[in-house]
């Protein structure tokens, strides 16, 4: 039996805005990929912040127990990098290969295959590089099985633009806004950039997908599509909601056929347990997700009754905590302040479209409850109703065990910035500092 090989394909600030998960943006690769795969229509990241959520995906682990609070190019860094996936696999016989972005540690490495694992990297910021090179090596013939780390920036904003197209614009006539914003000139603008970001990405990925059908690998060859958190809008990327958590995550490959679409609810630390059991590789003993195959397998319709994601440091400091059921979302903040965190939303027209209007002064809730079942928009606090007192002290104690058990340091008060970390003042505007 051939043994298996395994591409992660990621990409920065998708969310679930994609065509396969019924968006009117073009996406056709994808949408083949899922049709081909598996979709997971209830997928969510441990941390909606990029170095937290990639680091639980590649650790197995909450982001406060790999010890990623923040982001890796302001400072924090992991407990212990042997404990990432290309580690495991390298010792396990795999050949390592990342292209694009990894954003779990700092560059440029000191010493990069010792600190990350990967035998060769290559670093390309330009999105057709990443491909190319990514391609060219799916093309070369190794005899050893290999596990291709394929990161993408396209949907990544840079200032208020996003990364790839840089100054093309969108049209915007015929687009629909993302769910928390109004429909206005200025957010459908936005969002038409956004779609024709995520074009370019679906293109590059296609290419990716094509040069593994080439090679002739494709059918021993898992593959995972997926991102890191939600998208770069206000009430999106950074926040607890559905709207920051939900995911993109399409499997395809061994076990993970046939176009099937599944309900369950999973997080992103489900997956390093998976691929241990799909490339038959033993699961390390830090691992805290569970496998997915029973679903695939049918053997039961739910792996987890509860989720949990967290955010601690982005650009500032906001501290807040969530757990999710089917029905039910609750999130804490352990935060003083009672206005938004300005500099945790990149800046965009949609961002300024709301900062007009008074959304510096919106004062937040210490702790929120949402009825998903009824509420799936995430509108309507339910925590202060005596009607769901019952349902609200349930979540309370969910969250409350699952920080004890985990040991969260929140628990333990303020989560420091690092010595030669870097933070922005939670009462500036823009990720920089900048009002």
């Amino acid at each position: 039996m051939k043994p298996i090989n395994l591409i992660y394909i990621h990409s920065h600030d998708t969310g679930r805005y994609v065509q396969p998960y019924g968006f009117a943006i073009a996406t056709p690769h994808l949408q083949q990929f899922a049709e081909q795969g598996v979709l997971f229509r209830q997928a969510h990241c441990a941390a909606p912040t990029c170095s937290p959520s990639r680091a639980a995906l590649l650790t197995g682990q909450t982001a406060h127990n790999s010890g990623m609070l923040g982001l890796a190019h302001r400072g924090f860094v992991l407990h212990d990098y042997s404990q990432l996936l290309s580690h495991v696999l390298q010792s396990a016989g795999y050949a390592t290969v990342l292209a694009g972005v990894q954003h779990v540690a700092k560059m440029p490495f000191a010493d990069p295959a010792a600190e990350l694992g990967y035998e060769q990297i290559i670093a390309y910021k330009n999105e057709d590089e990443i491909a190319s090179h990514a391609c060219a090596f799916l093309r070369e013939k190794t005899e050893l099985p290999f596990f291709l780390d394929v990161g993408f920036n396209s949907t990544h904003r840079r200032g208020a633009a996003f990364v790839d197209p840089p100054q093309q614009l969108g049209d915007p006539r015929y687009v629909r806004v993302p769910a928390p914003l109004p429909d206005t000139p200025q957010t459908r603008q936005d969002m038409a950039d956004f779609m024709m970001a995520a074009h370019r990405l679906d293109q590059r990925i296609g290419q990716v997908l094509a040069a593994l059908e080439e090679s002739g690998q494709a059918e021993n060859t898992l593959v995972i599509c997926t991102t890191d958190h939600g998208i770069a809008f206000p009430g999106m990327k950074c926040n607890l909601t559905d709207h920051g958590t939900g995911v993109m995550l399409m499997v395809r490959g061994p076990g993970f056929a046939g176009g099937k679409v599944i309900d369950a609810l999973i997080s992103q630390i489900d997956l390093f347990p998976t691929i241990c059991e799909v490339l038959n590789i033993e699961k390390p003993q830090w691992l805290q997700g569970k496998s997915l195959m029973p679903l695939l397998c049918g053997e039961t319709e739910e792996i987890n009754d509860a989720i949990f994601a967290e955010v601690s440091h982005h650009a500032a400091y906001e501290p807040k905590r969530a757990v999710r059921t089917q029905r039910w979302k609750y999130i804490r903040r352990f935060s003083e302040r009672k206005t938004p965190v300005l500099p945790n939303i990149d800046n965009s027209p949609s961002k300024e479209l709301w900062t007009d209007h008074s959304w510096t002064t919106h004062e937040l809730s210490e702790e929120v409850l949402f009825d998903l079942l009824f509420d799936p928009n995430e509108a309507n606090n339910v925590a202060p109703n005596s009607a769901y007192a019952e349902i609200l002290q349930e979540m309370q104690k969910r969250l409350d065990t699952w920080m004890q058990e985990t040991a969260d340091p929140l628990l333990q008060g303020d989560i420091p910035v690092p010595p030669d970390g870097i933070t922005t003042s939670v009462d500036a505007y823009s990720p920089d500092g900048k009002w």
